[in-house]
């Protein structure tokens, strides 16, 4: 491909990206308070069209000079691929509209289809929303892994070792084994913990635990994600927690969530979930003990599309039927279209988390 053309289809891109954004931002009033903060968690915005990803892939590609090749096995993992697969290079498919601006009506009915589908009757129900929207979070995982791994395989060998993503720790650093938030002891643990055939380095699916370990099923990396969740709220140190800690921390976030999916009614008290967690009756929640409610206490994009699926009906729904028919999306079109946060996804947050240091 010559650089004339690279050079035409980036600043499309971005002019693309400009005039969507813009577009966006001019409609922000429709948007009631933002989800994430309503739900007091820090969570990347979702994305509900794969042109959006679209967009942010080939700009990203084009400013590197890098063609990446699809993640191994994505068309057989994506049950929408080829349906979505269509969407092209070519400006005319951006659905733009006279004043070059994205016509999201023309990109909802061309999407609609392909969300309604078990079964085909016209109306798009949580099940349907919900797998579309988790695919595209997955697409998007998935994508930011493979990013990552381009980026930082000095070796070109498929795989990342620890100095090759945090080259800044010395063979001393590593020596000394400093287990405090962010030292070299504490992110080769995390390491070891993603590192599942424990060979040294991490493949694709190894690495994206490592990036992402909200969205882990690795056993190792979710019981590490509990314990670094319960430090704060374990007071005596003594890496569990009583009744109280339980309550004045744990709980709390559980309750978010909870409400939110019951509609505030039927949320069971602290001293009820409590005793539902102790398994063994000696008044003190362990790591294990915690796993039931791991959702709720360090929830990730995948997690938190089932409440973004649970807003976006609760909002566009008209009829209460807990469906959406192709016209209530376009009566409530920008909200598909928005992150649903208010100001920055990351602002006023003192979660030190995992994503923080990475």
């Amino acid at each position: 491909m010559s650089k004339a053309v690279v050079y035409t289809l980036l600043a499309a891109a971005f002019l693309l990206c400009m005039l969507f954004f813009q577009n966006i931002t001019n409609h922000n009033n429709n948007v009631p308070n933002g989800l994430s903060r309503r739900l007091g968690y820090k969570i990347p915005p979702l994305v509900f069209d794969p042109l959006v990803l679209k967009i942010e892939k080939l700009a990203e590609e084009k400013v590197l000079g890098n063609e990446r090749s699809p993640i191994d096995g994505e068309r057989e993992t994506n049950p929408f691929h080829d349906q979505v697969d269509d969407i092209d290079i070519d400006i005319d498919a951006y659905y733009l509209g006279d004043e070059g601006r994205l016509n999201i009506t023309l990109r909802l009915m061309f999407l609609f289809p392909l969300l309604d589908k078990t079964p085909e009757d016209g109306l798009v129900d949580f099940e349907e929303l919900q797998a579309w929207i988790m695919q595209q979070s997955i697409n998007r995982l998935n994508h930011r892994t493979q990013a990552e791994l381009a980026s930082h395989d000095k070796d070109g060998d498929g795989a990342i070792s620890f100095t090759e993503y945090l080259p800044q720790f010395s063979i001393e650093d590593l020596e000394r084994n400093e287990m405090r938030h962010g030292e070299a002891g504490w992110w080769k643990e995390q390491f070891r913990n993603a590192d599942i055939d424990q060979n040294g380095t991490l493949n694709f699916n190894e690495f994206r635990d490592f990036l992402h370990p909200d969205e882990s099923e690795n056993e190792q990396i979710q019981k590490w994600l509990l314990r670094e969740k319960m430090k704060p709220m374990d007071i005596d140190n003594n890496e569990k927690l009583d009744y109280l800690e339980f309550r004045d921390g744990a709980y709390d976030t559980y309750k978010n969530y909870v409400e939110f999916e019951n509609g505030g009614a039927n949320v069971p008290n602290p001293e009820e979930v409590f005793g539902k967690l102790d398994v063994n009756k000696d008044k003190l929640l362990r790591v294990e003990e915690l796993k039931p409610i791991m959702q709720y206490l360090s929830p990730g994009e995948l997690s938190y599309a089932k409440y973004y699926t649970r807003y976006l009906i609760h909002e566009a729904d008209d009829n209460g039927d807990g469906k959406l028919t192709l016209n209530e999306m376009i009566n409530h079109e920008y909200i598909f279209y928005n992150t649903v946060y208010e100001g920055s996804p990351y602002d006023n947050d003192d979660d030190d988390d995992y994503h923080d240091e990475l």
